[in-house]
């Protein structure tokens, strides 16, 4: 599942191509792709609406319209892109048609934004109040709330297992699996430690830890793993996650795999102790 690095980073690239652009209609191929409204609702309120901004909220796409908002989640293998071909895609769940770019941008040929999805695990939201979706959601790890002394605090007032606390995103927004595994290995933090044990340099530690690993996964237009999400580069620099087996980087111990919440978990036995 795309995580905040790789969310940011389809932003990023498809920002310049829509933000001002009008959706002039959508073409829905799977209704259940849709959270809200129906599909007759979406198509009717959706088609004149301008994209005001493309941003993103944990990991979620927002898209600031000029009546409503669009948030996309891609779950598991949710995809966009930008085509100019009428013919619908492998897996397309979604299309919407875009007005021509302005004058000074007509080098952009790109007619349709596209959402395919082949497990139809993603959903798209079109809202006139965000904030119900994305109000329960912790703090974002760039944000000027999440500080060291706010992360102690939180993981003390709870009692759960530091990587499921962690991947939870009304705790924390936007970290996942990978990003996760490589934050606690930074901050050499098992993933089984309970989360009111962490002292206080711990969990600057720990802090540290996950704004270097989303930083570097930004920097790196996050991970690319399968077919789905393509152009990352952040695999090439894994310390622990999907290295099993292989020597730790700092210590030279052999990463070890576990499942923690049914989620595979990579770790350091050496580096990353229980105490």
């Amino acid at each position: 599942m795309p995580e905040l690095p790789e969310v940011e980073t389809i932003a990023r690239a498809l920002r310049p191509h829509l933000t001002g652009r009008t959706i002039l209609g959508a073409q829905v191929s799977w209704a259940r792709t849709l959270a809200l409204p129906s599909a007759r609702s979406f198509k009717h309120r959706i088609q004149g609406q301008q994209i005001l901004e493309v941003g993103r909220r944990a990991k979620y796409l927002h898209m600031r319209l000029s009546r409503d908002s669009l948030l996309i989640h891609l779950r598991m293998t949710g995809d966009l892109s930008l085509g100019e071909a009428s013919a619908a895609e492998r897996f397309e769940r979604l299309r919407l048609s875009l007005s021509r770019p302005a004058p000074e941008e007509a080098a952009l040929t790109d007619r349709f934004l596209i959402f395919s999805d082949a497990r139809k695990f993603g959903r798209v939201w079109l809202t006139s109040k965000p904030g119900l979706i994305l109000d329960g959601l912790g703090p974002e790890p760039f944000s000027d709330e999440f500080t060291p002394a706010w992360l102690h605090a939180a993981l003390k007032s709870r009692r759960r297992l530091l990587k499921p606390l962690l991947l939870d995103q009304t705790f924390l927004a936007g970290l996942g699996n990978i990003y996760t595994d490589e934050a606690l290995h930074r901050a050499r933090l098992h993933p089984l430690r309970s989360s009111d044990s962490i002292r206080p340099r711990q969990a600057q530690a720990l802090w540290e830890a996950i704004r270097a690993v989303l930083e570097e996964g930004i920097l790196n237009n996050g991970a690319s793993l399968d077919w789905v999400y393509r152009g990352g580069e952040f695999q090439n620099h894994f310390r622990v996650y999907d290295q099993e087996g292989q020597p730790c980087p700092v210590c030279g111990a052999k990463i070890r795999r576990l499942v923690v919440g049914q989620r595979g978990t990579h770790f350091c036995p050496r580096c990353q102790r229980m105490e």
